[in-house]
């Protein structure tokens, strides 16, 4: 009878040993934790072309325009999702802006968008209406392919009416004077 008890307590012993190394002995095994979004932009700039310092700039730039706008979120490596649409940063060492999650011409515009191109390349994409402030600096382009009759309206600093322009067309504009926006 002896036997049996001391069979019992050694096959508990090891049972026990079994499961307080288990987890130790396992950890080698265990699967890799997911990137974070910020490898996963890193990802997306190299599979885009860019150098590591390429990406890093760009995440820098991204970071900056951030700062700016408390509302923005990072969507991919150069795009940022802000109130009311998207604005796409030029990546560094290329000649056209891009989302690089998923290539798009600079001033291709989906149906019902007020998409804009300033001077330093950076492209804007606004899709709900409202009023929003805006950023961009220099000489550029606009495609108004919102609803026809839609009307675009372009603000000073001081919330007055700089310029408007019904939809449906393209066009050429400086967007150094242009605060604030609201594309319906």
């Amino acid at each position: 009878m002896k036997r049996v008890t001391f069979r019992r307590s050694a096959g508990l012993l090891a049972a026990a040993a079994a499961l307080i190394a288990g987890p130790s002995l396992s950890a080698h095994a265990m699967t890799p934790a997911a990137p974070t979004a910020q490898q996963t932009y890193a990802q997306q700039a190299r599979a885009a072309g860019l150098t590591d310092q390429q990406a890093g700039q760009l995440q820098r730039q991204v970071d900056a325009a951030l700062a700016q706008d408390p509302e923005a979120r990072q969507a991919s490596a150069n795009t940022l999702a802000v109130p009311g649409g998207t604005v796409t940063l030029p990546a560094p060492g290329q000649t056209e802006t891009r989302r690089l999650a998923s290539p798009a011409t600079a001033l291709a515009c989906g149906n019902g968008h007020l998409c804009i191109t300033d001077g330093r390349g950076v492209n804007y994409d606004y899709y709900r209406c409202g009023y929003y402030d805006f950023n961009g600096i220099g000489d550029g382009t606009f495609n108004n392919n919102q609803t026809s009759g839609t009307r675009a309206r372009f603000y000073n600093s001081d919330g007055s009416e700089r310029w408007s322009h019904v939809a449906k067309g393209t066009g050429t504009a400086s967007w150094t004077p242009v605060f604030h926006i609201r594309p319906c």
